[in-house]
């Protein structure tokens, strides 16, 4: 059910994407549909994957705004101070909120909810000859996941250093 409310708002965030007339408005809402991503993967039992989604949608959504926005901040300006005080309380509640959820959930230490999970902590250990058992999960069972994650991550910054970095003089 969960899952049927997510991807219904993130069909919703897309449209809202794509026919919003103002840039920014646009930029936000593909950042919620990322963001409502990240929480699917939660939501499927693939936290790794959650926290890749939400490294990259971070990092994209400050190369956007970043590409939108120019020097001056609208809502500021205006006065529009108590609005987006207000709405970022909001949205910290919410976070919060969902954030608890999602920790309740999780099955207590050493009780491990997954077949595979059992497996691995029964016999990671002889089958890879490794000391650390955590270190013997990313490396030995699940080395090319562990390789795709970290060239994701080291893709989004370097994007963000070429995006932020400041323009060198011209001689």
């Amino acid at each position: 059910m969960e899952l049927h409310l997510l991807l219904l708002f993130m069909i919703v965030g897309a449209l809202i994407a794509v026919e919003a007339k103002d840039l920014l408005s646009s930029v936000v809402a593909v950042g919620a549909v990322g963001f409502a991503l990240c929480l699917a993967f939660l939501i499927l039992k693939a936290p790794d994957l959650a926290i890749t989604q939400l490294v990259v949608e971070i990092l994209c959504l400050i190369i956007l705004i970043r590409a939108t926005l120019r020097k001056d901040l609208p809502l500021v300006i205006k006065g529009r101070w108590f609005f987006n005080t207000l709405g970022t309380l909001a949205f910290i509640a919410v976070f919060l909120f969902f954030a608890h959820t999602a920790l309740q959930e999780l099955p207590g230490f050493g009780h491990p909810i997954m077949a595979v999970v059992k497996r691995y902590l029964q016999q990671g250990t002889a089958q890879t000859g490794a000391v650390n058992l955590v270190a013997a999960v990313i490396l030995d069972f699940r080395a090319y996941d562990t390789l795709g994650e970290a060239t994701v991550l080291f893709a989004s910054v370097i994007g963000i250093m070429a995006v932020l970095r400041r323009p060198g003089r011209i001689k």
